[in-house]
């Protein structure tokens, strides 16, 4: 049975992934190089101390992922105590089953949230949660091609503020988890 560790070392960076995207690879890239990483949300994540590593299930086809991997990247990129690699949904079909949306939808992409041991803390997927509910309420009616046009200005307008927003909560409840942890002896 693979363990998280197994997982994170056998996962991409950022950069090889997009390296071995012929038909996204520059997309990915763009997307990239402009991602803004606010600062309060790094000096947040800064604040937690110790090292976090990021698994990032993801297609490159898939235009949440287009969105958010480039975000998250920059994000870890940023911050002195984050660590970010990538897998593909299909590559650990057993991981991604273990990270399935309400428990049935193999939606990406998933951020997993990994301790310094390799532990699993908790995970985020796959989208941001404003997001879901617009998407779910008043975009569920239109067609797909007019549907993923209004995802994509909702992600160009939030500029991933709140996919960090939401990653820095999830990673300061790890920290509160984990510290717990620590405390009770566990």
């Amino acid at each position: 049975m693979k363990t998280a560790y197994d997982y994170f070392a056998a996962a991409s960076s950022f950069a090889d992934m997009t390296a071995a995207s012929a038909e996204y690879g520059s997309l990915f890239k763009a997307q990239r190089d402009r991602a803004v990483v606010p600062a309060d949300l790094l000096a947040r994540a800064e604040a937690l101390g110790g090292s976090w590593r990021l698994l990032v299930i993801s297609e490159d086809w898939c235009i949440d992922s287009q969105s958010v991997a480039p975000v998250v990247s920059a994000f870890a990129d940023a911050a002195s105590n984050l660590e970010l690699r990538t897998v593909g949904r299909e590559t650990f079909p057993e991981l991604m089953d273990a990270h399935l949306t309400n428990g049935v939808a193999r939606s990406i992409p998933v951020v997993i949230v990994l301790d310094s041991d390799y532990q699993e803390r908790g995970w985020w997927g796959s989208r941001p949660q404003p997001l879901k509910a617009r998407v779910a309420a008043e975009w569920k009616q239109l067609e797909k091609p007019e549907r993923n046009k209004e995802i994509r200005r909702w992600y160009a307008i939030d500029k991933g503020r709140t996919i960090l927003e939401e990653i820095v909560t999830l990673l300061e409840q790890a920290a509160v988890a984990q510290n717990a942890s620590v405390t009770a002896g566990v």
